[in-house]
């Protein structure tokens, strides 16, 4: 079926979906969806058809207008019948009273024929459909129909109960089921939020087997679930960015492939109107995904894993800025890039920060000071302490460090060198013969060794934090101790509460970790630039 669109702000020809199957609907909350899906719905007259777990669960929604939907079909059959009226109060128990008056008259049309002496096939309700279809998905559920009654049991127990007590889960997929199975043919399906009460383990399979069971339909997705918008195979995708309510347009833009960038990270920043920052880690367990949130909340920060994963994806989703037009940074560990490396980065929108790794940002003087303060101790006596302990770490393990060093400059000139082209096999191995020359690993050792004893000498902690690569350092300077908190973890939870609750010291934080970045503090953050 054809979905024309609705008209577009900037005055554009709206577009027209032809021979749509599959179209999820995705945008920040206020964008406009909803209203965007309804004027889909006027648009498709008696083939609109619209479903909502969280709507058919519960009865204190006000009932659908829309002809054919479960409301209308329960309403036409209540007036038809003249014994047992149904008392539903919400389109869950609406669509369970329908299959079973169905179900009664297929069998009794199929008894009437018997008794004709007729030939008849027995029927298959649409009740079988749904119960098979929902035991496959709850394989350890069975489905009873006892005196008129629909009845659930557990596999290995003799109790028998209604519907009453399954799970929003377990009624939300018996909805879908039947709900998709009422529809008109060829019908229009608007499903509002198809990720609500169902676990996103059998999101996929189960729209899979729904869309399957229907394939005259047109189904429309209004979701916030990123990882199913993406998983739909046959999917035109529709970006809302904004409404405008008194002309009744709305800016929106009918998504192609995203070539070079993850279809569901695409779809995932689209939803938010903020600059995009990545980072490496993951949301839960890296110290990364926790702690910049809560640093840079002007921006949607992703984790994403490696460090080469961040660096490609803000390339990517800076190449596609025309189409998004979201501003996309990134930020990397220094780890033991040397200063033109790091120069690099910066230049394409990679932030590197002036210390090691993430762990030596939690290490920074001012981030030390606000959390001694914030737990009542003398910062002076605890930073002294942190200081020496960490210097000290470092001299005992400054030749293994600066050795890490010169083999990651090392690597990184030879992949330079052999990249170069070469008009024979001969040039090359001349070429690599003469590498360790050109390179002189041990002239850089001795060159990083001095440099390193240089911020020994000095008690330069900065330039420590810059250099040292030990993920140790954290529990080893004893700096939960020293602020009064029993591990590392209790102290990386408490710089994490200070942000959130937002007290006195969090701002020291945060000026603190911008200002390793080389951000300028007093600035719009979307418009700085490291120094």
């Amino acid at each position: 079926m054809d979905i024309k669109l609705p008209n577009k702000s900037n005055g554009q020809q709206p577009d027209v979906l032809h021979n749509a199957k599959q179209i999820t609907i995705i945008g920040a909350n206020g964008s406009g969806k909803t209203r965007f899906c309804n004027w889909i719905m006027q648009q498709c007259g008696d083939k609109a058809y619209r479903i909502s777990a969280l709507r058919g669960l519960f009865s204190a929604y006000s009932k659908t207008k829309l002809k054919g939907s479960i409301d209308d079909i329960y309403d036409r059959l209540n007036e038809a019948l003249t014994l047992d009226k149904g008392t539903a109060t919400n389109e869950f128990d609406k669509l369970v009273y329908i299959m079973m008056v169905d179900e009664f008259r297929d069998l009794m049309n199929y008894k009437a024929h018997l008794l004709m002496g007729e030939q008849a096939q027995f029927p298959k309700t649409k009740l079988d459909t749904v119960v098979k279809m929902w035991q496959q998905v709850f394989p350890k559920n069975k489905v009873l129909r006892e005196n008129g009654k629909l009845l659930f049991a557990t596999e290995g127990q003799q109790d028998r109960y209604t519907s009453l007590r399954l799970s929003d889960g377990e009624k939300t997929v018996l909805y879908y089921i039947g709900a998709v199975l009422y529809a008109m043919p060829n019908a229009v399906i608007l499903v509002d939020d198809p990720e609500v009460f169902i676990h996103q383990s059998m999101m996929s399979t189960l729209w899979n087997a729904i869309e399957e069971m229907r394939p005259d339909c047109t189904f429309i997705y209004n979701t916030h679930d990123i990882d199913f918008a993406s998983s739909r195979i046959d999917n035109q995708c529709i970006w809302i960015k904004s409404f405008d309510p008194a002309a009744i347009t709305w800016d929106y833009e009918v998504m192609q492939s995203s070539a070079r960038l993850d279809d569901g990270l695409y779809y995932d920043l689209l939803g938010s109107r903020k600059p995009v920052l990545f980072v490496e880690g993951d949301e839960v367990h890296s110290i990364d995904g926790r702690l910049y949130p809560l640093i840079f909340p002007e921006y949607t920060v992703k984790p994403l894993g490696s460090c080469n994963k961040v660096i490609e994806s803000v390339r990517s989703f800076n190449d596609l800025k025309s189409f998004h037009h979201l501003d996309s940074w990134g930020i990397v560990d220094r780890d033991r890039r040397d200063d033109k490396e790091v120069e690099y980065l910066r230049e394409k929108k990679i932030l590197v920060p002036n210390v090691a790794e993430i762990e030596n940002i939690l290490m920074l003087e001012g981030v030390i000071r606000a959390v001694a303060r914030y737990r009542h101790k003398n910062e002076n006596d605890v930073f002294f302490s942190v200081k020496k302990a960490v210097v000290k770490m470092f001299g005992e393990q400054l030749k293994s460090q600066a050795l890490m060093h010169v083999r990651h400059r090392v690597k990184h000139s030879v992949e330079l060198r052999v990249d170069a082209r070469f008009r024979n096999i001969s040039a090359l191995e001349d070429h690599l013969l003469d590498l360790v020359n050109e390179i002189n690993p041990r002239g850089m050792y001795e060159s990083i060794c001095r440099e390193f004893h240089k911020y020994l000498d000095e008690q330069n902690y900065a330039m420590i934090l810059r250099v040292f690569n030990q993920k140790m350092m954290l529990p080893e300077s004893n700096v939960a101790i020293l602020c009064g908190l029993q591990n590392k973890d209790e102290y990386i939870k408490t710089v994490l509460n200070i942000l959130k609750r937002n007290v006195r010291e969090a701002e020291a934080i945060r000026k603190t970790i911008k200002h390793c970045f080389g951000l300028d503090t007093g600035g719009n953050e979307n418009d700085t630039k490291q120094q």
